[in-house]
């Protein structure tokens, strides 16, 4: 017997790329939290790489929520109705992350240039990005106890061997590791 092509295992292990997806994301969010915070403690210019490194996490985040939304979260909902109300909640998660990717990108793009950082400024980022690290996190722990079994059972919904279910293309870690231009 051949192995799979690529594209069924994918298929089989979406389960598996969520989580892969989310501990990228994490790392991304702790890496622009570390940067935040290293700017505030040393003063001087925002760099440029802190508002692009904002940028990517951004747009990484917010393509992995369109894809659930618009492409995983339908074909869960079509083959697992009982998990309507969960993916109701998920996409109203996404919502409020959205709203605080904005809040955090406005403060990153207004961060001032001084030889001391605005005190009030400080907290403020470091107020949104806690907000956003907790919203996330509990977004994903929760994502992950009650979507991955599920994921991980999907199969190509129209039965052909090796077919990605509509939406499903932006899903994978390398499709947000490999496109970072894109804006919120």
């Amino acid at each position: 017997m051949s192995p799979s092509p690529e594209p069924t295992d994918r298929i089989a292990a979406f389960g598996n790329q969520l989580v892969d997806v989310h501990l990228y994301l994490r790392e991304e969010l702790t890496r622009l939290r570390a940067d935040v915070a290293a700017h505030l403690a040393s003063g001087g210019e925002r760099p440029r790489e802190l508002r692009a490194h904002c940028l990517a996490f951004c747009s990484a985040l917010t393509r992995h929520h369109t894809a659930e939304d618009e492409g995983v979260f339908p074909a869960l909902a079509l083959r697992h109705p009982e998990l309507r109300p969960v993916l109701d909640e998920l996409s109203r998660d996404h919502e409020q992350v959205t709203e605080l990717l904005r809040a955090v990108q406005k403060l990153v793009d207004g961060l001032g240039a001084g030889p001391e950082p605005d005190p009030a400024e400080a907290r403020r980022i470091s107020g949104e990005l806690d907000g956003l690290v907790a919203l996330v996190e509990s977004h994903f722990t929760y994502e992950e106890r009650k979507l991955v079994s599920a994921l991980n059972a999907l199969n190509a919904l129209d039965g052909s061997a090796g077919a990605l279910p509509a939406g499903f293309e932006e899903f994978a870690l390398s499709d947000l590791t490999e496109r970072r231009a894109d804006p919120c």
